[in-house]
């Protein structure tokens, strides 16, 4: 029955909601105006003030409603009602209040005397009344009369709801609660919170607890999850909060950052897992404004694999930078739609005046790069194409070598025909002393730009003509490791397997990885690509190297499941070891040799390191050329050990061509 009229109240139309109300509201003024009476006189004493003053029961409606009308009452939609409302209403009614007193003490002077203390009693009644209905539907409206009552007597229920704390009792904390008891698919059930001085008192109808007394309020409340609402805490205290947390059976999970919400990116109520980044603990230093805008601002920009990971990252960051033209360059025809979807929304959002322009193609057609960036007059490149997967292009070393390689090459001879100012390369870590062919590839697209920017006039790879062409291109690359989030990273397939149930599969106990977070990376890749002078190796610093399998333990311990092991047979989720792929190794390092120097930005250090030069470099490439047409990987291996230093190939050839004519010679 409540169910039913209250569905129909909600489905009227405006006009009739507004209608309704208008006529509650007089007859809330009429009834504050008799009980003002009441309470001046008495019931005993009080002859009836409808028939003795008759003039001020018609102008009191006549004075409020023109005035809530006005402060937008009629406008709020009851069911979020909130602060800024409930100041509109008391504004108008202090108003009407006083314009009805003037009234009333000018009639005074030639009728009836009305007592003064009338208006008084009539203000405060009607801000009762008047503001306590609202208060009141708003909670019927929501179908929850007690969503705050949580310490009222015979007021606890079970709604079947998952029960969660919030950590964090300030703005987002409170603002979180809202959401989640207006969208009622969790019912919030205390805060936790470091401040002292609220600890152990009631916010929103939800206790506040003390961290360290977290298992009593799991005992009291019976919470499942923590919810953590404190998206300006630094990156270091993140990840102490979240080291605290792993010792109980809760399920954390976090809210957005205020500049994803200030974006318009997600909702104050757009729940997520926990940001692996925060258990990393390193908090971003900041960017160098001249370094992110020195290569982009007002200058056309071409990113290559503008879809992948760091190539649609670079995208974004550079859009904020102003480029004058943006030049998406993908293969993968959905990875570069949903990137150029991404941009145009924001391009719409912002009124930015940059120029987009998506354009399929590979990295192999030397004539369609040197053909875009001579139509859009290129001035940077960002060339973030690559096969990046190790145990794939283990698999796939012809495509390795022609994809990493050779796409590196012809990028970087068309950037150079076309006159470029900047090229940047992404490159790995992996490149350094490589026991894998992606390695090996990147680290020789990074010998490809060293050798190129020490030429003055090179005559390029493949040119019969014997032509010299003057170098105006300032070559960096960028070295760093494995970013968060990545096609092919551990994170995302790790999140898969807890959902699942498990098992979280390892390939060591002992293998360690260095981690960033993507947009960090690209930020990074950007400034260090300003700084050059050409031919340098810039190297990030990734921090401190991470336990795969630590990191397997947190992710398992924040899900609020614990880890099946020997001394835990009945845990949840097992951790299996598989074995190291093929071309994997247990620890990456980031400089070949030891000559490195600092640079003006503290994340960011330059690497001096041997290459060869161009003309032995081309003589070595026609030769992987040769070896990868005739499907001689051996030869390739070969190759790759002459002319990449620390390369020490890990097992056997696995290219799947080369395996298959093997069995069938």
């Amino acid at each position: 029955m409540i169910d039913s009229f209250r569905n129909w109240l909600l489905s009227l139309p405006r006009r009739q909601k507004r209608l309704i109300q208008v006529t509650t509201d007089t007859l809330l003024v009429w009834g504050a105006l008799w009980l003002a009476f009441v309470v001046r006189l008495g019931i005993d004493e009080m002859a009836n003030p409808v028939l003795e003053h008759p003039w001020l029961f018609f102008i009191a409606p006549v004075v409020s409603i023109p005035l809530f009308i006005r402060f937008g009452m009629y406008r709020a939609v009851m069911r979020y009602f909130g602060t800024d409302a409930l100041i509109a209403i008391i504004k108008a009614v202090s108003l009407s209040a006083l314009i009805l007193g003037v009234v009333v003490y000018w009639y005074s002077n030639h009728q009836n005397v009305v007592p003064r203390s009338i208006i008084f009693n009539y203000w405060w009644l009607s801000l009762i009344m008047v503001g306590g209905l609202r208060l009141g539907m708003r909670q019927y409206f929501l179908g929850d009369w007690f969503t705050a009552a949580q310490h009222v007597p015979f007021t606890s229920r079970d709604d079947g709801l998952p029960k969660v704390a919030v950590y964090g009792a300030g703005a987002a904390g409170n603002q979180l609660v809202a959401a989640l008891r207006m969208g009622k698919v969790m019912r919030p059930v205390a805060f936790i919170d470091d401040d002292s001085s609220i600890t152990d008192r009631v916010i929103s109808g939800l206790q506040v607890y003390k961290p360290r007394h977290i298992q009593r309020m799991i005992d009291v409340t019976g919470a499942q999850e923590v919810l953590l609402a404190i998206p300006s805490a630094p990156r270091g205290r993140r990840r102490e909060i979240l080291g605290y947390l792993e010792a109980f059976p809760l399920h954390v999970r976090s809210v957005p950052g205020f500049m994803d919400l200030a974006s318009g990116r997600v909702k104050v109520d757009d729940i997520q897992e926990v940001d692996i980044a925060d258990l990393l603990g390193r908090d971003s230093v900041p960017a160098q404004a001249d370094l992110l805008e020195r290569c982009i601002a007002g200058q056309s920009v071409l990113v290559t694999g503008a879809g992948g990971s760091i190539g649609s990252e670079l995208c974004r960051q550079i859009l904020g930078l102003g480029p004058k033209t943006l030049i998406l360059f993908e293969h993968s025809e959905f990875n570069l739609y949903s990137i150029l979807s991404e941009l145009e929304q924001r391009v719409t959002r912002e009124s930015l005046s940059t120029r987009l322009l998506p354009i399929l193609g590979s990295v192999r057609n030397q004539p369609q790069l040197l053909d875009i960036m001579k139509t859009w007059r290129v001035e940077t490149v960002y060339h973030a194409a690559a096969y990046k997967h190790v145990p794939m292009v283990e698999h796939n070393i012809a495509e390795g070598v022609l994809n990493n390689v050779i796409g590196t090459l012809n990028t970087a001879q068309a950037a150079l025909q076309a006159g470029v100012s900047n090229f940047v390369l992404i490159s790995t870590d992996k490149a350094v002393r490589p026991t894998n062919v992606m390695g090996s590839t990147k680290r020789l697209a990074e010998m490809t730009l060293q050798a190129l920017s020490r030429e003055v006039a090179p005559v390029l790879f493949g040119d019969a003509s014997n032509i010299s062409q003057v170098n105006k291109t300032r070559f960096t690359m960028v070295r760093f490791g494995n970013v968060l989030g990545s096609s092919g990273s551990v994170i995302p397939l790790f999140h898969k397997q807890i959902k699942a149930g498990g098992p979280l599969t390892v390939t060591h106990p002992k293998i360690t990885r260095y981690f960033m977070t993507i947009p960090e990376a690209a930020q990074l890749v950007i400034q260090a690509g300003s700084m050059g002078q050409g031919g340098d190796v810039f190297v990030l610093d990734m921090g401190e190297p991470v336990r795969i399998v630590e990191l397997a333990e947190k992710m398992i311990h924040l899900s609020g499941l614990s880890v099946r092991s020997e001394r835990n047979p009945h845990g949840d989720i097992a951790i299996e070891f598989s074995g190291l792929r093929p071309g994997e190794k247990l620890y990456e390092e980031l400089l070949i040799g030891d000559n490195v120097v600092a640079t003006r930005h503290p994340m960011i250090m330059s690497a001096q390191e041997d290459f060869l030069s161009w003309d032995v470099l081309k003589e070595r490439l026609n030769q992987f050329l040769e070896a990868v047409s005739a499907d001689d990987y051996n030869r390739v291996r070969q190759l790759l050990r002459e002319t990449v230093s620390g390369y020490a190939p890990d097992g056997e050839i696995v290219d799947w061509i080369y395996q298959q004519r093997r069995l069938d010679p």
